[in-house]
């Protein structure tokens, strides 16, 4: 197949390049060229996809699949769906945070954009924008677009840290502070298997929406800790610090404690997605250790001394656990 992503450089865009690539496909990056540099293994077409430039850098060209990873304004997205209606499909990466709540099924009702659509997107818009964006992209391929709704995408080349962190701080060993209950179920994809399956789906045709989260089966935050401190080979030793201690101490769920959303949160089901529909269409998963391991490698070795964009540091990881044992 001929396979034009727009984006392409970066974390997921990255992950389904490689995938592409592996099962010999043709592969064209349209971007900006701002976020990485492109890749020498590829074609790529430097445009930004909101310019009124996009139609004449896409004239006359026809892709048998199109994979949209950097889209979140609705107008932006109905620019690049229009300019490439006679391409094959169009898989749009979408979100998991489309959902209104409590219900979380492909076919629950979704959050309303705002209207105007803004010209950027928040937290608070970031849900109702995709939801607004699937509409564009089903617009203008009907059958032919496969909507993708991902929960937490982790992995080697994660930047924003939200998964990283774990099996780096299990790492370090020690005690380490635990959100809540051994026992709440969390949810995330390996951004590999995540990639595969999306190739795999567009070599046989599919469409229609999918959540794509992960694993198969109900995991534990417990389960989750266990595979890092496997990985690591680390005597790391939990210790779970109850809700209410957390929101005492001002702890932002998510960005302060990754993989958490207290159980009394509007969206807490969405750490519990149905995902039947993705994997009677194949989805797949690897170890949860491997995506620990292997995560952790990256860290060591490719992630760099950047600032961390998600967890406690160790001061006040120190303060809460104090706080604790009070």
């Amino acid at each position: 197949m001929r396979i034009l992503i727009l984006g392409g450089t970066v974390f997921l865009g990255r992950a389904l390049t490689d995938a592409a690539l592996a099962r010999r496909h043709s592969v064209t990056h349209l971007n900006r060229g701002v976020s990485a540099p492109p890749d020498p293994r590829v074609t790529t077409i430097g445009v930004d996809r909101a310019s009124a430039s996009l139609a004449t850098a896409l004239a006359a060209q026809r892709w048998d699949a199109v994979i949209d990873t950097s889209g979140y304004l609705p107008q932006v997205v109905a620019r690049s769906a229009r300019a490439l209606a006679d391409s094959g499909r169009y898989a749009f990466v979408s979100s998991i945070s489309v959902y209104e709540g409590p219900g979380y099924a492909e076919d629950a009702p979704l959050q309303r954009p705002p209207d105007p659509p803004p010209d950027a997107w928040t937290p608070e818009t970031y849900g109702g924008l995709k939801a607004a964006c699937e509409a564009e992209v089903r617009a203008a391929f009907g059958e032919r677009a496969l909507l993708v709704r991902p929960g937490l995408i982790v992995g080697p080349h994660d930047p924003t840290d939200r998964f990283t962190y774990w099996p780096v701080r299990i790492a370090r060993g020690g005690r380490v502070a635990a959100p809540g209950r051994p026992g709440r179920t969390v949810q995330f994809i390996d951004v590999r298997d995540l990639a595969e399956w999306m190739v795999a789906s567009l070599e046989r045709g599919a469409g229609g929406t999918y959540n794509a989260s992960g694993p198969a089966r109900p995991l534990s935050m417990q389960a989750l800790l266990d595979a890092c401190r496997a990985a690591a080979r680390s005597d790391a030793e939990p210790v779970w610090l109850d809700e209410a201690l957390l929101a005492a101490q001002g702890v932002a769920p998510w960005k302060d404690m990754p993989l958490w959303l207290p159980e009394a949160h509007p969206n807490a089901r969405m750490m519990d997605a149905p995902i039947v529909r993705a994997l009677e269409a194949g989805l797949a998963f690897r170890p949860v250790e491997e995506t620990c391991a292997d995560t952790l490698r990256w860290a060591s070795t490719g992630r760099g001394d950047r600032p961390w964009k998600a967890g406690l540091d160790a001061q006040r990881e120190r303060a809460l656990l104090d706080s604790a044992s009070a």
